[in-house]
């Protein structure tokens, strides 16, 4: 038997919709506004609210957090497997269990309690080609919130219990729901893949919504960090955050210079590039020690040069990333509440998602976004 509280679920709710191909531009009034959505791949519209899982629960969305790759889901259309011709958008979420299926028991959550939502728990089947050897977030099997599948730009969203990590005390909703991707996309790219140590001198790439945590998690494993990127503003948040100014890349300065002119060459133990395009992917092969790591979370260029003859001589690791697992939420989360990490977000309603995705395509905003529900 399921197990609920007393709210009054409705039958329908309005969400933000990925149409695949080009759905005309349509007007839906709700609340006490219409939008018309000028781009034409998303739609705000009415559909069912979702119906609990035996093995899943139901929540009321407090807030969902707004990714730059929404713009790369809306607006390309050679998908995977899995994608739905049409989905609600949104892989970033936090809520409040309102139901829990008939099968959910001794799992440590109730009914009321405040959950960050992970998009790909996995299927967490013994003969899954990824979920068997630890690779959740890779699962194909499983559900995809936000991505290719239902998501959380909507006021209720339905999920395997296992997507669910209780929110501990002192962390918002906001900061919970940009925490599941900008904040453990990051951790784990960090901690798990790149390894890095606090005996360690990282270059970091890139301060933007992903590359900010990753700063605040370098100093809190307690490495060195030199940092670069192509906007002051950000480079002026690190100095107010403890970088010293001499770790820090003047705006223009070609990185290689900076590290000949700061006798940081052969020094570098391992590049963070939350950029990636050819330009940071150039300089990182460039300014990394022998026997270094490049690890490669950013992507805003597609297709980047290998440099054969010095990825061999230096004996180089290119170390891909890609998302984090339910244990590193639960870590991420545990940081954020002692106040290690600050996650940078800012705040909206769900009606805003299509001007916020704008603004953050024009650069406009340096934080994370998350969109709060009524």
């Amino acid at each position: 038997m399921a197990v609920t509280n007393s709210e009054r679920v409705p039958a329908t709710m309005f969400a933000w919709r990925k149409h695949k191909g080009s759905p005309k531009p349509v007007i839906m009034p709700t609340h006490n506004f219409h939008k018309k959505c000028i781009n034409i791949f998303e739609v705000f519209e009415e559909v069912p609210v979702p119906k609990v899982s035996p093995n899943g629960i139901l929540c009321k969305m407090l807030a969902s957090g707004v990714c730059r790759s929404d713009h790369s889901l809306l607006t390309i259309e050679k998908q995977a497997s899995w994608f739905q011709e049409k989905y609600i958008l949104g892989h970033e979420g936090c809520g409040q269990i309102i139901e829990m299926g008939s099968n959910v028991q001794d799992n440590g959550l109730k009914v009321g309690d405040i959950v960050a939502l992970h998009a790909v728990p996995g299927c967490a089947q013994d003969d899954c080609p990824e979920c068997s050897r630890d690779l959740a977030q890779l699962c194909e099997r499983g559900h995809h919130s936000g991505i290719g599948q239902d998501g959380f730009y909507a006021p209720y969203t339905a999920v395997d219990i296992r997507a669910a990590v209780k929110v501990p005390q002192g962390v918002s909703p906001a900061e919970a729901a940009v925490a599941t991707d900008a904040v453990n996309t990051a951790f784990h790219a960090i901690t798990r893949r790149g390894e890095v140590k606090n005996h360690e001198t990282v270059f970091l790439f890139g301060l933007g919504g992903l590359g900010f945590n990753a700063l605040q998690i370098v100093r809190y494993i307690g490495a060195r960090v030199i940092v670069s990127d192509i906007r002051q503003e950000l480079l002026d948040e690190a100095k107010a955050l403890g970088i010293p100014e001499n770790d820090i890349v003047p705006m223009g300065k070609p990185p290689q210079d900076f590290i000949k002119e700061n006798g940081l060459e052969g020094k570098i133990d391992t590049v963070l590039d939350f950029v990636g395009t050819h330009q940071t992917f150039e300089d990182a092969q460039h300014i990394v020690r022998r026997g270094g790591k490049l690890l490669c979370i950013g992507s805003l260029d597609t297709e980047n040069t290998i440099h054969m003859k010095i990825g061999t001589r230096k004996r180089l690791s290119f170390i891909f990333s890609y998302g984090g697992q339910v244990r590193d939420l639960e870590k991420v989360l545990e940081i954020i509440a002692s106040g290690h990490i600050s996650p940078r977000v800012e705040t909206r309603k769900l009606p805003d998602f299509e001007e916020v995705l704008g603004a953050l395509g024009e650069g406009k905003i340096k934080a994370r976004v998350a969109l709060l529900h009524d």
